[in-house]
């Protein structure tokens, strides 16, 4: 079976999106052909055209941005649309995403996963479902710690049961989660990110509440 991982992240490098792809990838059996895309610009290359013909699973990733899509990802996928609709391969394409937000609540996701499910009526792909990944700022620096275990329980969770429906091409109803890990110290430690940044940019604390005029 062909598998596209491809991922949404405006970031070049280090992006939570990559990481998750990477994780995810391991639980697949090396009998898949694997092909990885990233989508940085707002159309698709010509070489990821090709790359994704006849591909029989698509899975996105991407981080939420403002309650959807990054922007240049959405151009993306519409320009996939018609390139779709005309591929031989497009009606029995499994297309999955995983979606990770900033806030702690990874019910936050819904939204974009849902805009992600329209997406694929439109252009003729199945919906197998997706992950809603809350906390996704802390990724980067759990991504050592043992699978299943501390603050990745969840997420290894629910990135198995992915990779199974994955396997098999089967679709089912999205998974929202949390890490495991307390929300009042996921919140003070984003604020010290915060202060640590002003600080670095010469500024002071109270300069976080400045309006922009």
């Amino acid at each position: 079976m062909k598998i596209s991982m491809i991922n949404g992240s405006p970031k070049v490098k280090d992006s939570a999106s990559g990481l998750i792809l990477k994780e995810l990838q391991t639980l697949l059996s090396p009998e898949h052909e694997i092909v990885n895309l990233h989508f940085t610009k707002k159309q698709p290359g010509r070489n990821d055209l090709e790359l994704l013909q006849d591909c029989d699973v698509m899975v996105y990733a991407f981080p939420l941005y403002v309650d959807s899509l990054p922007s240049h990802l959405l151009s993306c996928l519409i320009s996939l649309e018609e390139y779709l609709k005309n591929a031989a391969f497009s009606q029995t394409c499994t297309v999955y995403a995983m979606a990770n937000c900033g806030f702690y609540e990874g019910h936050q996701n819904t939204l974009a996963l849902d805009i992600m499910k329209s997406w694929c009526a439109r252009a003729g792909v199945i919906w197998g479902g997706g992950l809603g990944i809350g906390a996704g700022g802390m990724l980067p620096m759990i991504g050592g710690m043992t699978a299943g275990q501390g603050p990745k329980k969840n997420f290894s969770c629910a990135l198995h049961t992915l990779s199974d429906r994955i396997s098999h091409k089967e679709t089912g109803e999205n998974i929202c989660f949390s890490p495991n890990f307390p929300r009042i110290l996921y919140k003070l430690a984003g604020e010290m990110g915060w202060r640590q940044a002003v600080k670095n940019n010469g500024l002071a604390r109270r300069d976080l509440w400045n309006k922009q005029v």
